[in-house]
Protein backbone atom coordinates (compact mmCIF):
# COMPACT_ATOMS: atom_id res chain seq x y z
CA UNK A 1 0.00 0.00 0.00
CA UNK A 2 1.35 3.43 -0.92
CA UNK A 3 1.62 6.28 1.52
CA UNK A 4 -1.81 7.60 2.42
CA UNK A 5 -2.07 10.84 4.32
CA UNK A 6 -3.59 10.24 7.77
CA UNK A 7 -5.87 13.23 7.28
CA UNK A 8 -7.24 11.65 4.07
CA UNK A 9 -8.34 8.54 5.99
CA UNK A 10 -9.69 10.63 8.86
CA UNK A 11 -11.58 12.87 6.43
CA UNK A 12 -13.20 9.87 4.74
CA UNK A 13 -14.09 8.34 8.11
CA UNK A 14 -15.75 11.55 9.26
CA UNK A 15 -17.63 11.95 5.97
CA UNK A 16 -18.85 8.37 6.23
CA UNK A 17 -19.89 8.94 9.87
CA UNK A 18 -22.01 11.87 8.66
CA UNK A 19 -23.82 9.69 6.14
CA UNK A 20 -21.68 9.89 2.97
CA UNK A 21 -22.05 6.32 1.69
CA UNK A 22 -19.37 6.77 -1.00
CA UNK A 23 -16.76 7.61 1.64
CA UNK A 24 -16.63 3.97 2.82
CA UNK A 25 -16.09 2.80 -0.76
CA UNK A 26 -13.15 5.22 -1.06
CA UNK A 27 -11.83 4.30 2.40
CA UNK A 28 -11.61 0.52 2.13
CA UNK A 29 -8.93 0.46 -0.61
CA UNK A 30 -6.81 2.80 1.52
CA UNK A 31 -6.84 0.46 4.54
CA UNK A 32 -7.27 -2.88 2.77
CA UNK A 33 -3.68 -4.07 3.28
CA UNK A 34 -3.85 -3.44 7.02
CA UNK A 35 -7.21 -5.23 7.25
CA UNK A 36 -5.88 -8.15 5.21
CA UNK A 37 -2.84 -8.45 7.49
CA UNK A 38 -5.14 -8.58 10.52
CA UNK A 39 -7.33 -11.21 8.84
CA UNK A 40 -4.27 -13.31 7.94
CA UNK A 41 -3.14 -13.12 11.59
CA UNK A 42 -6.52 -14.41 12.72
CA UNK A 43 -6.59 -17.18 10.14
CA UNK A 44 -2.97 -18.32 10.73
CA UNK A 45 -3.96 -20.52 13.65
CA UNK A 46 -6.93 -22.14 11.97
CA UNK A 47 -6.91 -25.81 11.04
CA UNK A 48 -6.10 -26.88 7.48
CA UNK A 49 -9.16 -26.94 5.29
CA UNK A 50 -10.91 -24.22 7.29
CA UNK A 51 -13.79 -22.96 5.16
CA UNK A 52 -13.42 -19.29 6.07
CA UNK A 53 -10.49 -17.55 4.35
CA UNK A 54 -8.84 -14.19 5.10
CA UNK A 55 -10.41 -12.49 2.07
CA UNK A 56 -13.84 -13.79 3.01
CA UNK A 57 -13.30 -12.48 6.54
CA UNK A 58 -12.51 -9.02 5.16
CA UNK A 59 -15.59 -9.11 2.92
CA UNK A 60 -17.83 -10.12 5.83
CA UNK A 61 -16.29 -7.31 7.88
CA UNK A 62 -17.05 -4.86 5.07
CA UNK A 63 -20.67 -6.03 4.94
CA UNK A 64 -21.02 -5.41 8.65
CA UNK A 65 -19.30 -2.03 8.37
CA UNK A 66 -21.86 -0.93 5.79
CA UNK A 67 -24.50 -1.26 8.52
CA UNK A 68 -22.55 0.74 11.11
CA UNK A 69 -24.22 4.10 11.61
CA UNK A 70 -23.44 7.28 13.48
CA UNK A 71 -19.97 6.43 14.71
CA UNK A 72 -17.80 9.40 15.58
CA UNK A 73 -14.69 8.09 13.84
CA UNK A 74 -11.50 9.42 15.39
CA UNK A 75 -8.83 8.23 12.98
CA UNK A 76 -7.37 5.24 11.16
CA UNK A 77 -6.44 3.45 14.40
CA UNK A 78 -10.02 3.77 15.65
CA UNK A 79 -11.33 2.37 12.34
CA UNK A 80 -8.90 -0.57 12.49
CA UNK A 81 -9.91 -1.24 16.09
CA UNK A 82 -13.58 -1.42 15.09
CA UNK A 83 -12.68 -3.72 12.19
CA UNK A 84 -10.69 -5.95 14.55
CA UNK A 85 -13.68 -6.16 16.87
CA UNK A 86 -15.94 -7.09 13.96
CA UNK A 87 -13.48 -9.76 12.76
CA UNK A 88 -13.32 -11.22 16.24
CA UNK A 89 -17.12 -11.41 16.39
CA UNK A 90 -17.33 -12.99 12.95
CA UNK A 91 -14.77 -15.68 13.83
CA UNK A 92 -16.37 -16.42 17.19
CA UNK A 93 -19.82 -16.63 15.58
CA UNK A 94 -18.39 -18.93 12.92
CA UNK A 95 -16.71 -21.15 15.51
CA UNK A 96 -19.89 -21.39 17.55
CA UNK A 97 -21.99 -22.17 14.51
CA UNK A 98 -19.63 -25.01 13.64
CA UNK A 99 -20.34 -26.59 17.01
CA UNK A 100 -16.80 -26.45 18.36
CA UNK A 101 -18.02 -25.58 21.79
CA UNK A 102 -21.13 -26.62 23.63
CA UNK A 103 -22.03 -24.39 26.58
CA UNK A 104 -18.43 -23.94 27.69
CA UNK A 105 -17.71 -27.57 28.49
CA UNK A 106 -15.62 -28.41 25.46
CA UNK A 107 -13.46 -25.29 25.36
CA UNK A 108 -9.81 -26.21 25.39
CA UNK A 109 -7.72 -24.41 28.03
CA UNK A 110 -4.66 -22.75 26.52
CA UNK A 111 -2.08 -20.12 27.36
CA UNK A 112 -3.00 -16.59 26.31
CA UNK A 113 0.11 -16.16 24.13
CA UNK A 114 -0.81 -19.26 22.16
CA UNK A 115 -4.58 -18.92 22.29
CA UNK A 116 -5.09 -18.93 18.54
CA UNK A 117 -2.05 -20.94 17.50
CA UNK A 118 -2.25 -24.29 19.29
CA UNK A 119 -4.55 -27.16 19.86
CA UNK A 120 -6.46 -29.45 17.57
CA UNK A 121 -9.46 -27.12 17.44
CA UNK A 122 -8.39 -23.48 17.11
CA UNK A 123 -12.05 -22.45 16.92
CA UNK A 124 -12.53 -23.71 20.48
CA UNK A 125 -9.45 -21.74 21.56
CA UNK A 126 -10.90 -18.59 20.01
CA UNK A 127 -14.21 -19.12 21.77
CA UNK A 128 -12.45 -19.74 25.10
CA UNK A 129 -10.42 -16.54 24.68
CA UNK A 130 -13.54 -14.61 23.69
CA UNK A 131 -15.38 -15.81 26.79
CA UNK A 132 -12.42 -14.98 29.01
CA UNK A 133 -12.33 -11.47 27.50
CA UNK A 134 -16.04 -11.07 28.21
CA UNK A 135 -15.44 -12.01 31.84
CA UNK A 136 -12.53 -9.55 32.01
CA UNK A 137 -14.80 -6.81 30.62
CA UNK A 138 -17.19 -7.43 33.51
CA UNK A 139 -14.32 -6.87 35.95
CA UNK A 140 -12.42 -4.14 34.09
CA UNK A 141 -13.74 -2.89 30.75
CA UNK A 142 -10.65 -0.81 29.92
CA UNK A 143 -8.25 -3.75 30.29
CA UNK A 144 -10.49 -5.83 28.05
CA UNK A 145 -10.42 -3.10 25.42
CA UNK A 146 -6.63 -2.89 25.61
CA UNK A 147 -6.38 -6.64 24.90
CA UNK A 148 -8.84 -6.42 22.05
CA UNK A 149 -7.00 -3.53 20.43
CA UNK A 150 -3.51 -4.97 20.90
CA UNK A 151 -4.13 -8.70 20.46
CA UNK A 152 -6.98 -8.72 17.97
CA UNK A 153 -6.48 -5.33 16.35
CA UNK A 154 -2.71 -5.55 16.07
CA UNK A 155 -2.36 -1.97 17.32
CA UNK A 156 0.83 -0.97 19.05
CA UNK A 157 0.93 0.72 22.47
CA UNK A 158 0.90 4.25 21.01
CA UNK A 159 -2.04 3.53 18.67
CA UNK A 160 -3.97 1.86 21.49
CA UNK A 161 -3.36 4.84 23.76
CA UNK A 162 -4.55 7.18 21.00
CA UNK A 163 -7.78 5.26 20.43
CA UNK A 164 -8.52 4.96 24.14
CA UNK A 165 -7.40 8.50 24.99
CA UNK A 166 -5.08 7.33 27.78
CA UNK A 167 -1.32 7.40 28.20
CA UNK A 168 0.99 4.75 26.76
CA UNK A 169 2.04 3.91 30.33
CA UNK A 170 -1.59 3.20 31.21
CA UNK A 171 -1.89 0.92 28.19
CA UNK A 172 1.22 -1.01 29.21
CA UNK A 173 0.01 -1.39 32.81
CA UNK A 174 -3.41 -2.55 31.63
CA UNK A 175 -1.85 -4.93 29.09
CA UNK A 176 0.35 -6.58 31.71
CA UNK A 177 -2.46 -6.90 34.25
CA UNK A 178 -4.95 -8.18 31.67
CA UNK A 179 -2.46 -10.72 30.39
CA UNK A 180 -1.93 -12.15 33.88
CA UNK A 181 -5.69 -12.23 34.50
CA UNK A 182 -6.38 -13.96 31.17
CA UNK A 183 -3.55 -16.47 31.63
CA UNK A 184 -5.14 -17.48 34.92
CA UNK A 185 -8.60 -17.72 33.35
CA UNK A 186 -7.44 -19.73 30.35
CA UNK A 187 -5.32 -22.10 32.42
CA UNK A 188 -8.31 -22.89 34.63
CA UNK A 189 -6.69 -21.74 37.87
CA UNK A 190 -9.37 -20.76 40.34
CA UNK A 191 -7.36 -18.70 42.78
CA UNK A 192 -9.11 -16.64 45.45
CA UNK A 193 -12.21 -15.71 43.42
CA UNK A 194 -11.75 -13.00 40.75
Amino acid sequence: MGEVAPNEVTGLLRAWGKGDETALQKLVPLVYDQLHAAARRYMAGERLGHTLQATALIHETYLRLVNVRQVKWQNRAHFCAICAQLMRRILVDFARSRGYQKRGGDAERVDFDEALMVGSEPEANLVALDEALRRLAEVDRRKSQVVELRFFGGLDVKQTAEVMKVSADTVMRDWKMAKVWLLRELSGDEADGA
